[in-house]
């Protein structure tokens, strides 16, 4: 009988507990009138906080594994803005869940988002496309990038800009986000070797055998023409005033092609003069109708 009584008295102490439990996890903050939270809520938050962590860290070593080490610190820096953005995400999700009523937040703050979004528009873009270069690779520093008609050697990467030195020395600040809306061309992605040339004309009725020996002639003798593949001679066609040569070489450094490519039209025009090969100019025949 008394072991009877002892596990009634238990099983109340036992309910007593946990209906102050209850009672206490039901406990309601009231923030305004429209905002009340209750501590269960806030356990429930604080849950989905914690879990959100985990998967965000396991998402950061996945696409940073294969990152350089300098790349690594960048794409830190933009996990650690975008991390925050996600915690309010999933913090006003999961409140709206367990009943709170949000609205008034999202009311009290959409015109300011919306203001914040658009001036700052462009500004997100180019950091997107800046994480969008560093996961993928497309472009590293020491590329040589051409871009809306500019070219320049790629000297740092950064999270809104790419900074490129053009071969006059200029620099070049690029906004990321034009990696997206136009086409890059990346000149050393395959490596720095490059093929170039430079095309010629010469007078009809020129012996095009040795047009074309002088051409190879003074591809051969550039000290920055590199000899395998060797360089080749293409008969383009027939034009209206000319024979149109072109001149195929290989360089090892397609950001001064420039430079040898100078040189080799000096020494084309010292060689053809040399062996009496004109390079013509554009000539027309004029008829003159007299009326009567």
């Amino acid at each position: 009988m008394i072991q009877g009584l002892s596990d009634i008295e238990e099983k109340i102490t036992d309910s007593s507990a946990w209906e102050s439990v209850k009672n206490f996890l039901s406990l309601h903050i009231d923030f305004s009138k429209e905002i009340s939270i209750s501590i269960l809520d806030m356990l429930i938050v604080v849950t989905a906080i914690v879990i959100t962590t985990f998967i965000l860290k396991a998402l950061l070593r996945v696409i940073t594994k294969n990152l350089p080490e300098a790349d690594k610190g960048k794409f830190n820096v933009v996990y650690g803005y975008f991390r925050w953005l996600i915690y309010i995400i999933i913090l006003l999700i999961t409140l709206h869940s367990v009943g709170v009523n949000v609205t008034a937040v999202f009311a009290a703050s959409a015109a300011l988002l919306i203001g914040v979004g658009l001036a700052l528009q462009t500004l997100f873009q180019d950091i997107i496309s800046g994480v969008f270069i560093l996961i993928d690779q497309s472009v590293h520093v020491g590329d040589i990038i051409e871009l809306e008609g500019k070219v320049g050697r790629v000297e740092e990467i950064k999270l809104r800009t790419t900074r490129a030195v053009t071969i006059d020395n200029k620099v070049l600040v690029i906004p990321n986000h034009l990696y997206l809306t136009n086409s890059l061309y990346n000149w050393t992605q395959n490596g720095t070797l490059t093929r170039e040339s430079v095309d010629v004309g010469v007078a009809y009725g020129s012996d095009v055998q040795l047009v074309k020996k002088l051409l190879l002639q003074t591809a051969s003798t550039h000290p920055d023409v590199i000899s395998e593949p060797e360089p080749i001679v293409l008969f383009r066609d027939f034009g209206d005033s000319a024979l149109n040569f072109r001149l195929v070489f290989t360089l090892n450094d397609s950001f001064k092609a420039s430079f040898p490519k100078s040189d080799i039209r000096f020494e084309i025009d010292r060689l053809f003069r040399e062996n009496n090969i004109t390079i013509p100019f554009p000539q027309r025949d004029v008829h003159i109708i007299e009326k009567k």
